[in-house]
């Protein structure tokens, strides 16, 4: 094998290609996003447990591997008592992702090497995660806030029963499609970098908590998984649609970021932002609040006329979980919620053709410098 050319940099991995996948195609230039060869826009159409099929198993299910997969997802919900327990153990100031990753890296004690699991164990725990990241954080946020927790609920679906955990009642129809149809957006972008993160972990085989552990805290960063918050945050500083203008002139003024806009792969406006946008219309409508979705669509008629930049999945998801009554510090936890079905897939993939992922650095240190006992220092 030839040695690696040590001089040539690309900071952030930019534009390198580590591995294969069969799991999700990111057509930047185009706008395009698909999960394994079928598009993220009819894929929105269905349902979160049938995504998460796909992505773990290959292919869409037929009606009953759907339901055996859905019962599944609803017999694993609940939580051990020593989970619960630590939960109730947490200082009232530790956020939604601290807990979900303390709770995640709880339930791993003992996890057996991967050597000695098969790859059907190793889906399962996978898939056991991601029925039980609602309930975590839905557990979290409630004991934070001093109020009881809502047992899951297994007549629901998984975006319906977390915002019932959550809220402690029934979403109506258009509120659990929102939140579904979220999910679904979320739930898979090729390597991003919590996904990245917990392929690294599998390749020193290492354990599946491990792997999602390492996700939760990558995800963690404001750079990965806070840019929906920060969007709510931009649109309530705003205030009105007839500020955007001024908002804007500033902004970009000072040299700085207008929350939501831009991605590093995709070139023109995100496929995922499409849908996001349609349903951000028609809950604004429904809630008889128009506000803003029209600072939102003034917002991206001068980006794109003015910088040529699109709006990303992170934009219109702002709106939506403002009308769902999200509270600010919950928008990572969904971001992590809907990821984890991405995450088993690729976990998955990476046990089943493993190279230890270790990449080379460009040292720009000294060298050769003289060794001096401590003394004469």
């Amino acid at each position: 094998m030839a040695e690696a050319d040590e001089s040539i940099l690309n900071k952030g991995l930019e534009g390198i290609v580590v591995a294969t996948s069969e799991i999700c195609k990111i057509d930047g230039a185009n706008g395009k996003l698909y999960y394994r060869g079928y598009s993220i826009g009819d894929l929105a159409n269905g349902s979160y447990e049938e995504t998460s099929y796909l992505l773990i198993y290959g292919r869409l299910p037929n009606r009953k591997e759907l339901s055996e997969f859905s019962a599944t997802l609803v017999r694993e919900r609940e939580l051990p008592k020593h989970i619960v327990d630590i939960l109730m153990a947490l200082p009232n100031d530790t956020n939604s992702m601290e807990a979900l990753r303390t709770c995640v890296s709880a339930l791993g004690h003992g996890a057996r090497d991967p050597r000695e699991v098969s790859l059907e164990e190793q889906t399962r725990m996978g898939i056991a995660l991601v029925a039980k990241f609602p309930t975590i954080v839905a557990y979290n946020y409630r004991l934070r806030n001093g109020q009881q927790i809502v047992a899951p609920n297994p007549r629901l679906g998984h975006a319906a029963n977390f915002l019932y955990m959550l809220f402690g009642k029934e979403p109506d129809q258009l509120d659990a499609r929102a939140m579904d149809m979220d999910f679904i957006l979320h739930a898979e972008h090729s390597f991003n970098a919590s996904t990245f993160a917990t392929r690294v972990t599998v390749s020193t085989l290492s354990d599946i908590y491990s792997a999602f552990t390492t996700g939760i805290g990558t995800l963690k960063g404001p750079l990965h998984g806070g840019a929906a918050l920060e969007v709510s945050l931009m649109l309530e500083k705003i205030g009105s649609p007839d500020k955007v203008d001024g908002y804007v002139r500033e902004v970009l003024s000072g040299h700085g970021r207008v929350m939501g806009y831009g991605h590093r792969v995709y070139k023109t406006y995100d496929p995922r932002a499409r849908v996001l946008n349609n349903m951000a219309l028609e809950i604004s409508q429904k809630r008889g609040d128009m506000r803003y979705y029209e600072i939102a669509q003034k917002l991206e008629g001068i980006m794109a006329g003015e910088k040529n930049l699109y709006p990303n999945v992170d934009f219109y998801s702002g709106i939506v979980y403002h009308h769902l009554g999200m509270p600010a510090d919950i928008n990572t936890p969904i971001f992590a919620i809907a990821r984890a079905s991405g995450w088993v897939a690729h976990c998955v993939e990476q046990y089943k053709n493993n190279r230890l992922i270790r990449p080379l650095d460009q040292y720009i240190g000294p060298l050769d410098l003289k060794y001096t006992k401590i003394d004469d220092r």
